[in-house]
């Protein structure tokens, strides 16, 4: 019996090391970035006192660089956006310049990548408008652009940068077409012409050669935007896509859109396979839009809601689970859009990865959210700041439309941010031309797209009415006298007239 205790004893020690080792203890993977958090400025280095539009269209509203913050205002008669520096930060004063030349509400603000005073902005009169902001900043209203892109029928509700070429502008409007706007000869090159519904968001992979959109029509799109070809297409029936940002050079993109429950979702897709989503993740119950932005250096993913004050942010991996949440950035006040600063904008000294600009309408408030890396070195942090796109376009626009493709030229945080040289953007000077149609040029005379445009034409010809009729009033008072000093010479010489 002793000896077959011993062998029971022998035989339940060897099977319990063959089981698995149950653990209650959850698994972490140890990440750089798990305890990344969110800091909030200071009241005194926030933006007070800016009238915020109250458009509930589904952007930002708002678009910052290392120089200046953009922000578009609440105006009647037009549109307008504010454009202040970065470092005036305080109570606004209500008389600030602004840019005020669109006749429709101004949709959508983006800032050149390579030309920090450069701004493109879309509206509902169905323009474009490249505006150059001077170095010091607005003096005084500005009312003229650098050049007015005329190509939509619709209003126009995206303008978006090329990643890599300083001369090339995608803008998406309400009548489903993405046109490519070659700004060195001022005219638009490319129509793509492949949606059947509203465009909602367009993003492109890190040379650009590659576009994605996200449509009303439910479709996820993949394309080349020189030829304009579909590659590939998901149609998300379940996954009601909103946004879709590609993941660097992961090969994969993430979307935010909504399930079949009516619950936020977030899905991430395989770029060479969308037939469907590698992972889909619900989020929580709201109904505030998801807006996603990638930063490729740190791989990570923030998701902040529209109309609610919380930021998560999650990390990307190449493995499985693929998306791993680390934490949330909580604030009671909504936010009505976010911009963000540039990795060469960023406080390297303080280890802040990234840094959003958030609106809150109710305040007419703007205040900066900094995402920081807690570490007790103050030295140069070369793991959470590696090589990063710089401010040197990679091509021309020319070259990029012969079909050249090229990765963006990387810069070092490490010295701070230098520009080596400075560039300067030249608008192409076009020719006047005229197309007349009984005696009316219909270039000059543009029809009015909007009741502000038309009331503005109205008035227009009103003053020119009233000019035209003092001019021939006095020109029929000079005619008299003429007339008058005529006969006076007739009755004085009549011989010799």
């Amino acid at each position: 019996p002793i000896i077959e205790a011993c062998s029971l004893v022998q035989l339940l020690t060897s099977s319990d090391m063959l089981l698995p080792q149950m653990s209650w203890r959850p698994t972490y993977r140890s990440s750089k970035f798990r305890n990344v958090y969110g800091k909030v400025a200071n009241r005194e280095h926030c933006f007070d006192g800016i009238p915020i539009t109250k458009n509930v269209h589904d952007n930002h509203f708002c678009a910052v660089n290392s120089k200046f913050l953009a922000i578009v205002t609440e105006s009647s008669g037009g549109g307008s956006f504010i454009v202040v520096p970065v470092s005036q930060y305080g109570r606004i004063d209500p008389r600030h310049p602004k840019v005020c030349g669109h006749q429709g509400n101004v949709l959508d603000i983006k800032w050149n990548p390579f030309f920090e005073n450069i701004i493109a902005s879309c509206s509902e009169d169905t323009s474009v408008r490249i505006w150059e902001i001077p170095q010091e900043g607005l003096r005084r209203n500005m009312t003229e652009a650098v050049l007015e892109l005329y190509g939509h029928s619709r209003r126009v509700g995206l303008v978006e940068w090329h990643p890599t070429s300083s001369g090339i502008l995608f803008s998406a409007g309400y009548d489903y077409k993405v046109l490519i706007w070659n700004l060195e000869v001022g005219e638009a090159v490319k129509m793509i012409d492949c949606h059947t519904d509203v465009i909602l968001s367009m993003s492109f992979n890190t040379d650009g050669s590659l576009m994605a959109t996200s449509c009303k029509d439910k479709i996820l799109r993949l394309m080349e935007p020189r030829s304009g070809r579909v590659l590939q297409q998901a149609n998300c029936k379940n996954h009601r896509v909103n946004r879709v940002v590609f993941l660097g050079n992961m090969k994969r993109l993430v979307t935010t859109g909504v399930s079949r429950w009516n619950t936020r979702q977030i899905a991430l897709w395989d770029q060479e396979d969308l037939s469907m989503p590698m992972v889909e993740e619900e989020i929580d119950g709201l109904s505030g839009l998801l807006f996603p932005f990638y930063d490729a250096d740190t791989h990570m993913l923030y998701l902040a809601g529209k109309g609610d004050g919380n930021i998560r942010y999650f990390e990307i991996t190449t493995e499985k689970p693929y998306l791993q949440y680390l934490m949330e950035y909580r604030s009671p006040a909504p936010q009505k859009g976010l911009g963000v600063m540039p990795k060469h904008g960023l406080d390297v000294a303080a280890c802040e990865v990234f840094r959003f600009y958030k609106l809150v309408t109710l305040k007419g408030l703007i205040e900066p959210i900094s995402m920081i890396v807690p570490r007790r070195s103050d030295t140069y942090q070369e793991d959470i700041y590696p090589m990063t796109p710089g401010i040197q376009p990679a091509l021309t626009a020319s070259e990029w439309i012969s079909g050249i493709n090229r990765d963006p030229v990387l810069m070092s945080l490490k010295e701070g941010y230098q520009r080596s040289d400075q560039l300067v953007f030249i608008a192409p000077a076009k020719e006047k031309k005229s197309v007349v149609v009984n005696g009316i040029d219909l270039l000059e005379n543009v029809p009015p797209r909007t009741e502000n445009e038309l009331l503005r034409m109205f008035f227009r010809q009103q003053e020119e009415l009233r000019r035209l009729k003092e001019e021939l009033a006095t020109k029929d008072v000079r005619i008299r006298q003429l007339e008058l000093e005529l006969n006076n010479l007739k009755n004085v010489s009549p011989n010799n007239v």
